[in-house]
């Protein structure tokens, strides 16, 4: 099985004091069934970019973190294709969910992973293989 990381799963796995079982979840699992978007580079960079104004030191931190993560994923990081924005489109009807957690379970949809996310419930109707490793014994 494969999985697509969101932004929140990776961020606590980097925290010193992150949530034990996103940590746990996170080792046990093969780093190569792991999956990033390019969204989420964008969201990780979003914040870097915020960051600087208040604390250019931290940001720099993150910034690097930022190049590991590309490094270690440089073969797995999906881009919104065409394939992915019509699977977006079809998700979005009836009720529309919001823009950046529907790319990514359309992405995981058309590339047959399993969205790990905090957010399941703001996607669970998608349709989409959904694993939360916030709770304990995902």
């Amino acid at each position: 099985m494969s999985f697509l990381l969101d932004t929140n799963v990776l961020s606590e796995a980097c925290k010193p004091q992150g949530d034990p079982s996103v940590k746990a979840w996170i080792e046990g699992s093969s780093g190569s069934d792991l999956y990033l978007s390019v969204l989420v580079v964008g969201e990780i960079r979003q914040g870097i970019e915020r960051l600087l104004r208040r604390d250019p030191g931290q940001a720099r931190v993150f910034d690097a973190w930022l190049r590991r993560l590309q490094e270690q994923y440089r073969d797995r990081v999906l881009d919104v294709t065409a394939a992915v924005a019509e699977e977006w489109g079809r998700l979005n009807v009836p009720d529309p969910l919001p823009p950046v957690d529907a790319l990514l379970a359309a992405t995981a949809k058309v590339h047959g992973l399993t969205l790990v996310t905090r957010n399941t419930e703001g996607v669970a109707r998608s349709g989409v293989a959904l694993l939360n490793p916030f709770l304990p014994n995902p």
